[in-house]
């Protein structure tokens, strides 16, 4: 029995009652076998003594303490007890807050065993999170139910041995989840089967699962432990890696190129005529990595199969144009090239560029959106299934129902992220195994790379075309707001033009700016000679594009939005970019939004306005928040601000798997365990590349896990 088919009801575990299953049920665990995979997030090592003296040396003490006395300090019924110890080392005081109780259990002259984490505070040695039982032999069995220092009827010692800490839901405790998750493996441990191949195991030492999940919980010892995480982060890599091979197989096996071999010879390594037709219209000439994107494209638009890329570059590298020129070679084979944005605004203005850059060529393009009337949609997706549209830019309407290509040969996804798997997975159903290009101009890590697009290939763009100038970036408290607004107020007088991003669209939330309030008080008071206006999401489609277009003509100096504009926005005159509550922006927005200026030969801004502290302390900055703010400030690097995300907020947002199901993975890593990933791959994809089916005996096991009890969601990225 693989650990996943273990389905045993918790029903069937001692003491298991309702409210206790209901609380389990909320933490995602409605089976024994969801128990046992219920990892620990920590571990306490209390078999070792630590003793009250060595406190700042250690996470935690672990030591025998003689209780000295009580106090109680804070007003009538609220008071609080204080207990007076001291060990072998040093004296200390427990500080019980809302534990009265503890008067009655540690004692005045007895010995306990004690766990606990301590701090200097008021010329003391404190804890106020500590455990403790009696030295006493039968004293937990005493001490009534609920209370400190007990487990329930049946007695088990905190001490004297390495203990898990699992994360906790409403109505969970340690104690709890503990005695929930030993009863479960000592009925079901012994029976769970191995998952890794043999050769695996037996080539790097690994644990047999039943071992390793039972080490997991409650370890015998620190290597013991060591030793089931590995073999638990080995088996989740290498499933994963696993997936990604068969993911590459099943898109290599899906379909063939379909145009002729002359095509495909004679334009494989080199620049299709149409592609160099537009080079030579262009008024400058392709950076090094936007043509060797372009020639990477053109090999596998030439190959036997359909192409799986992904394409990084930062914002401003050039992405858009390596596309249409991608879009040229497919339509030189005959077929149609589709492109998906994820916001109209960023449609409308890769529309206006594929007009501009392809019609002189003859190319046929198109816009598609929701907002199209009934009329135009009509005749649009007409003449798209008859083959009378070259390349269609558009939104989620690319994939409606209703629309129908004539022969969808390209597919580009761009901001990939933005779009979940079942969206992308909608598009590429339009056509007959099309192409794939997805770009990113959040730059995916590589070790996102390995895995989620792990069978794609992946081209790089790192140079930004010359004269750019990298944009300097200055933190400000809201307090300091207007040094903020007079240097942007000398930019605009210079002639040039500045965005001001909020969180909010419209009043709110007390203490938080908002775009429309504040796009008022810009035109009005702080820059009334510069004309302004707005633009966010809610907006009507038509004001939103003539606000958009009166900013980049220049007639509006000065543009209030909220993150909308994040993508899709190119004016080369605007210097600074504003972003209000900077702290309530995540790390690629950030970043993003301050890729919208830089886009010209003038030096650019951006200025992060946070929010000041309270004198009470509240308002006051998250340690995450600190983290973003910090990293805008230290990098303008893509690729490392990508990095720090990725840490930040794990890989399922940048991928846009959030829903997926995809990356639920119990221990492992993906940042911290890159060597492990590397080798797992490694394993996997040579297993596939010698038996793809699986079929040989030493990989059976292999199939039938994935047969029986898949790790991960089956999906085509």
């Amino acid at each position: 029995m693989y650990l996943r088919e273990l389905a045993a009801p918790l029903s069937q575990i001692k003491g298991a009652g309702p409210a206790a299953i209901r609380a389990l049920a909320q933490a995602g665990i409605t089976t024994q076998g969801d128990l046992l995979a219920y990892y620990p997030r920590d571990w306490e090592d209390r078999s070792r003594p630590i003793p009250l003296g060595e406190y700042r040396c250690f996470p935690a003490v672990c030591t025998v303490v003689r209780v000295l006395a009580h106090d109680w300090f804070g007003p009538g019924a609220g008071r609080t007890l204080k207990v007076y110890i001291e060990d072998e080392s040093a004296r200390g005081v427990l500080v019980c807050f809302n534990r009265p109780f503890l008067e009655k259990q540690l004692l005045p002259g007895k010995y306990y065993r004690l766990w606990g984490r301590f701090y200097y505070k008021f010329g003391e040695i404190q804890s106020a999170s500590f455990e403790f039982e009696a030295l006493e032999q039968g004293w937990a069995e005493k001490a009534p139910s609920g209370a400190e220092g007990s487990e329930g009827a049946a007695y088990t010692s905190r001490f004297g041995a390495i203990l898990p800490v699992y994360p906790l839901a409403a109505g969970l405790t340690q104690a709890l989840l503990r005695r929930f998750i030993r009863q479960a493996l000592d009925r079901y441990a012994s029976e769970l089967e191995d998952e890794l191949p043999e050769a695996v195991l037996l080539r790097d030492g690994l644990l047999r699962k039943a071992q390793a999940v039972r080490s997991l919980h409650f370890p015998a010892s620190l290597e013991e432990l060591t030793l089931a995480r590995r073999t638990v982060i080995a088996e989740e890599l290498f499933y994963l890696e696993i997936l990604v091979g068969i993911q590459s197989l099943e898109r290599r096996k899906g379909g063939r190129r379909k145009t002729s071999a002359s095509m495909r010879t004679a334009e494989g390594a080199s620049f299709s005529p149409l592609q160099r037709r537009l080079m030579e219209r262009l008024p400058f000439t392709l950076t090094a990595g936007q043509r060797d994107a372009v020639l990477a494209i053109n090999q596998d638009l030439s190959g036997p199969y359909p192409m799986a890329r992904l394409l990084q570059g930062d914002v401003g590298s050039g992405k858009t144009l390596v596309s249409f020129l991608a879009a040229l070679r497919t339509v030189e084979a005959g077929e149609q090239a589709a492109l998906l944005a994820p916001t109209e605004l960023l449609a409308r203005q890769h529309s206006e560029s594929a007009a501009a850059l392809l019609e002189p060529l003859g190319i046929r393009p198109a816009f598609l959106t929701g907002n199209i009337k009934a009329a135009g949609r009509s005749a649009l997706l007409k003449n798209l299934a008859a083959g009378e549209i070259d390349v269609v830019v558009g939104t989620h309407a690319l994939f409606s129902r209703d629309v129908i290509y004539h022969k969808l040969g390209l597919v580009v996804v761009d901001e990939q992220h933005r779009f979940g798997v079942t969206q992308r997975q909608a598009i590429m159903a339009k056509g007959d195994h099309p192409d794939l290009l997805m770009m990113s101009a959040t730059p995916i890590p590589r070790t996102l790379t390995l895995t989620l697009f792990g069978d794609m290939a992946v081209s790089v763009i790192r140079d930004l075309p010359p004269g750019r100038r990298p944009v300097k970036t200055h933190l400000a408290k809201r307090s300091g707001e207007n040094r903020v607004y007079e240097f942007v107020r000398k930019e605009l007088a210079a002639g040039r033009q500045a965005y001001f991003v909020y969180p909010l669209v419209e009043e709110g939330n007390a203490g938080l700016k908002d775009a429309e309030s504040m796009a008022k008080r810009l035109a009005q008071e702080i820059f009334p000679g510069f004309p302004a206006a707005l633009i966010h999401a809610r907006l009507d489609e038509e004001e939103k594009r003539k606000n958009m277009d009166a900013f980049r003509r220049g007639d509006i100096r000065v543009l209030a939005a909220t993150s909308v504009v994040e993508v899709g926005v190119d004016v080369p005159n605007a210097s600074c970019m504003v972003i209000e509550q900077a702290e309530r922006f995540g790390l690629a927005a950030l970043h993003q939004l301050r890729g919208r200026v830089g886009r010209g030969a003038d030096q650019s801004y951006c200025f992060l306005l946070y929010a000041d502290p309270q004198p009470d302390g509240s308002g006051a900055l998250t340690e995450d928040a600190k983290a973003r703010l910090r990293v805008m400030m230290e990098s303008s690097d893509g690729f490392v601000i990508a990095e720090e995300d990725l840490k930040l907020r794990g890989p399922g947002h940048i991928a846009g798997i959030e829903q997926s199901g995809y990356l639920k993975l119990g221990l492992a890593d993906l940042v911290r365990d890159t060597e492990e990933l590397a080798k797992a791959r490694l394993d996997a994809f040579s297993i596939l590349e010698k038996d793809p089916e699986l079929r040989q005996p030493e990989h059976r096991r292999i199939a039938l896990v994935l047969e029986r009890a898949p790790p991960f969601a089956r999906i085509v990225l």
